[in-house]
């Protein structure tokens, strides 16, 4: 366990696979936020006369300048978390270490998630302030519309820019 545990791919890939599910889950919660709790919200939005926007919200959250600091203390927090786990479970039987081990990966995610809300909410004014400025009334993932609306992510990439300045 603890050779696994070691192991910078293993790790790599638990925090690659932590870091997917914390973008889908902002995903679902921005989407759930403006009320489209499904994909027939997407359809009514898309058919009335109110103006629609679209933005590759992946895209923005990779682009942002903010992500290297998060990923930095992430990387940090990652590395403490490594070196107090190996510290407190020198003289743990492998029940309690897998047990020690998850509740040290939930507050990793936790970490994680708390790093990665001023980042979001800064994504999110950035999208209200460029879709006010067009007249957009809703404003979607690119990955939810199949056909229209005004993409919007190069002047909400832009805005994120030059707030960073």
């Amino acid at each position: 366990m603890m050779e696994k545990l070691r192991n910078p791919k293993n790790v790599k890939t638990i925090s690659l696979v932590i870091a997917a599910i914390f973008v889908i889950g902002c995903f679902t919660i921005a989407l759930t936020a403006g009320g489209f709790s499904n994909l027939g919200g997407v359809a009514s939005a898309a058919g009335s006369d109110s103006a629609i926007g679209v933005v590759n919200y992946q895209v923005l959250v990779s682009q942002s300048p903010k992500l290297d600091e998060v990923r930095t203390a992430m990387q940090k927090e990652v590395q403490a978390t490594r070196d107090e786990f190996n510290e407190k479970s020198k003289n743990m039987n492998n029940e309690e270490k897998d047990r020690y081990y998850q509740q040290l990966q939930q507050r990793l995610g936790n970490k994680q998630n708390e790093l990665m809300e001023p980042l979001l909410k800064q994504i999110n004014d950035a999208i209200s302030k460029v879709a006010e400025k067009k007249g957009l009334k809703v404003v979607v993932d690119k990955s939810s519309v199949i056909y229209g609306g005004a993409d919007i992510t190069d002047e909400v990439a832009r805005s994120l820019q030059s707030a960073k300045k």
